[in-house]
Order: C-alpha cells, then structure tokens, then sequence
C-alpha cells in the first residue's frame, strides 16, 4: 500500500515543481494582469495534456500518439515554460525569452527534419586476434529502428536501405529494437528491408521493443487463439515475438537467439589455402531493470575455442561492462538502445548520467565496445543524436 502510494505521488510532487509552479508564477507576474481568460486558459493547456496523458499510461492505456502528445508537450512547451520562468529570475526578462524561443525552435527542428537526417559514422576496431584474411572487413552496424514510428514516412526507409547499400559492407547486423510494440509494423517496410545485403548476409538480435510487451494486451490471450483449444492460448506479446522471428527470416535477416555462427575466409600462404575464420555471436536482450533479461551468453558461446576474434551483437550496452569485459575474450560487441536520448549537443547527452558507454565507441583491456545512437526511436525527434548507420573496420594488429 505505502509503495502504491509512493508510486502515485512522486509523479504528482515533480509534476507541481517542474510544471504547475512555474505556470502558476507566470501567470500570477504576467498573464492575470490582463484579465483575458482565454490566454489563461491557452497557458495552462500544454501541462494539463502533459499530466492527462502520463496518467493514461499508467492507466495502462498505451497508444503512439499518446506518447508522442506527452513528449511533444514536454519539449516544445513545458521545459521551455520552465527555462523562462528560471531565468528571469537572474537575466532580463526579454532575453529569458528569446532562450525560451531558441529552445522551442531546437525542439522543432528535431520534430520535423532531424529525425530524417541520417549520417555515416566509421570506426576502426585493431585486434591482435583477427585473422590476416579479414583485416580491412567491413561491418555495416544498425540499430533501433522502431518501424512502427514510420507507418507514413516510408520514404525514409526506402533512403535508410539505399544508404546501406551504398556502403559495401561485407557483414550487415542489426542490434535490436526492430519495432515500437507490433510485430505486423513490419509489413509495410518488407520488400524495402530484404533488399539490404551483404557478401557475408544480414545478422540480428532482439532488443527490448522486439518482446513487444510495451502494448494494452501485452498479458491478454489472442481471442481468436482461444477459441481453438487451450493449446493455442498464449499471451498476445509471445505471438507477437514468433511473428517478429518469422518476418526477420522472411527479409533475409538471420536472427541470432543465443547462438553464433562462423564466417570463412580462404588465403593463401606459400602456395597452400589456409582456411581462417571469425565468430558472430547474437544474444537475445540482457538488461538492467526495468527491462527484462533473456539472453544467455554462456550458451551463446558454447563449443567455441579461446583465442579466436569473436564479435558479439547485444542490444544493450550495460551488458558490455557486466557480462563481457574481463570476463570474456570478446574482442568487439556492438550494441545500441541508448539513443543518445534522441537529444546531443556537441559531446554533450543526458543519457549520460543513465549509461556509462552511451554513444561511439569505447576500448578497455583489449576489448571494443561501439554503441550505436540508432536510427529511429517511439518519438520522431533527433537534435544532435542524428540517426546513423555505422560502418566498423577491423584491421589486423600483428
């Protein structure tokens, strides 16, 4: 009872600190003087939307537009109304407000064509491990999509899939997160996802998104399901995934659950074929809470022998510094989830102070963590953290 209660009020007290005091204030100082109701009415509305819908989600009503309401309202509106009201404070009110308008206009920006802008991002991974036959490979690196967040942007799919391609990697992964909630939100985006390709093929994991458990019937039985037989009862997210699994397979794309597979290389040394090899391995995702841990690296990496260059697919970062270094020889994972927070300025994030190894890449012990800001997000909004495909070359260190 007392943590229901704690649950429910905490929400309350931020939401009166960070939003109704300060419109409160502004309105007492500048808006009441007038005596126009409707300006006040205006006023208050962003943060009234703001609450409504943090409450409908918690009310288990879940829907994207819902989400991108509240995330709308808090950066176009309630942080620059916060911003104004702290800074008039200590500078002039005209220049408090000319901040508060370049914050709405940075916001805005991210809103409507910084999400479309998608840069390459190359990084170098040096090895000792790696075989002289794969020094100069190629790995294409993508993450997050979040497709469901362009049902009516197909067009910046159909861009992604050419900029991919452009690349000529030898080796594509994906590291999770295909989609916002549905399966089926691939549908749309099949036959422009299949036509990314690779010598080596297309690789991938699942992310937290891809259990699609963050729906309104994430515990409930599919009802057409049920009227078959309790054999066919099963929670309508566990569907979801087998569709999820089935539709990767269908654009080409090898999902790795658990496993690794070995690529080959053939080179020649004093006239004789010497066959040498690389490891992928894919995990199902391994989280900190509040998200959920299925993978299982020990399995991952079963029958494999210490000593040969092993690359690991792990959607999550967190799990590079708990579950792989100094505890693996892993020469190189690649993961995403981050974002960057959808928000970058210069080298600046506040999904720092979430993650340690939040963006690019990162060496220790001999060991290459790179960590993806992705492509998409539930939101469609990027400033700074701009989507990015990211293409990594291994290079032999003898």
């Amino acid at each position: 009872m007392k943590a229901n209660l704690k649950e429910l009020l905490l929400p309350i007290l931020l939401f009166c600190l960070l939003l109704i005091l300060p419109d409160v204030y502004v309105w007492w100082k500048y808006l009441m003087p007038s005596g126009t109701i409707w300006l006040s009415i205006v006023w208050y509305l962003p943060s009234a939307v703001t609450i409504t819908t943090f409450y409908l989600f918690r009310s288990g009503i879940y829907h994207n537009t819902l989400l991108r309401a509240f995330i709308g309202m808090i950066l176009c509106l309630d942080l620059p109304k916060l911003l104004f009201t702290l800074l008039q404070f200590i500078l002039p009110t005209t220049v408090s407000l000319l901040c508060a308008i370049a914050l709405i206009a940075v916001f805005i920006y991210g809103f409507f064509f910084g999400w479309r802008r998608i840069v390459v991002r190359t990084a170098t991974c040096e090895s000792p491990l790696l075989p002289l036959s794969f020094d100069g490979y190629r790995i294409l690196q993508l993450s997050d999509l979040h497709l469901g967040t362009y049902q009516r942007n197909p067009g910046f799919i159909k861009k992604l899939v050419r900029i991919v391609n452009e690349q000529k990697p030898d080796l594509v992964v994906f590291t999770g997160d295909l989609v916002n909630v549905r399966a089926d939100e691939v549908l749309p985006f099949l036959a422009d996802l299949s036509k990314i390709t690779a010598p080596d093929g297309v690789y991938s994991v699942m992310g937290n998104h891809d259990y699609c458990e963050y729906g309104m019937e994430t515990n409930n039985v599919n009802k057409h399901n049920e009227r078959q037989g309790a054999f066919a009862k099963e929670p309508t997210a566990l569907r979801n995934q087998r569709v999820l699994e089935y539709l990767e397979e269908k654009i080409g794309w090898h999902l790795l659950m658990n496993e690794h597979v070995n690529i080959i290389r053939i080179r020649q040394e004093d006239g004789i074929n010497k066959s040498e090899s690389i490891s992928l391995i894919g995990v199902e995702n391994i989280s900190r809470p509040p998200f959920k841990t299925m993978g299982d690296l020990s399995k991952a990496m079963e029958g494999l022998v210490n000593g040969t260059f092993k690359i690991l697919l792990s959607h999550d970062p967190t799990h590079w510094r708990r579950g792989v270094l100094h505890k693996t020889d892993i020469a190189l994972t690649l993961s995403g989830h981050t974002h960057a927070g959808q928000l970058k300025i210069g080298r600046f994030s506040p999904v720092k102070w979430a993650y340690n190894e939040w963006g690019g890449k990162y060496v220790e012990d001999g060991s290459m963590l790179h960590v993806s800001l992705g492509i998409g997000g539930t939101v469609p909004f990027r400033f700074g953290a701009w989507p990015e495909v990211n293409v990594i070359k291994l290079t032999s260190k003898q």
